[in-house]
């Protein structure tokens, strides 16, 4: 039962990394970034709302990928 739990975990934590790893290449740098990608941040009335969006996306996914891995460090030892 808890070597399944540990390879569903496991499994989960892998999607998590990608994504959180996806997610957070999306983000802007130095003036550029997704509100940039669909023609300039300053003339797109929701660019400012994708990236908000983007950025709770970035923490929830972060605050999950954290969460399993103090789990996944109970479980293991």
């Amino acid at each position: 039962m808890l070597a399944m739990l540990i390879a569903i975990s496991l499994g989960i934590q892998i999607i998590v990394g990608l994504f959180l790893i996806l997610v957070v290449l999306l983000h802007s740098g130095k003036g550029g970034g997704l509100s940039d990608m669909f023609g300039g941040g300053a003339g797109l009335s929701g660019g400012t709302s994708i990236e908000k969006t983007l950025d709770r996306i970035t923490i929830v996914t972060a605050i999950l990928f954290g969460l399993n891995t103090f789990f996944l460090t109970w479980k293991w030892t």
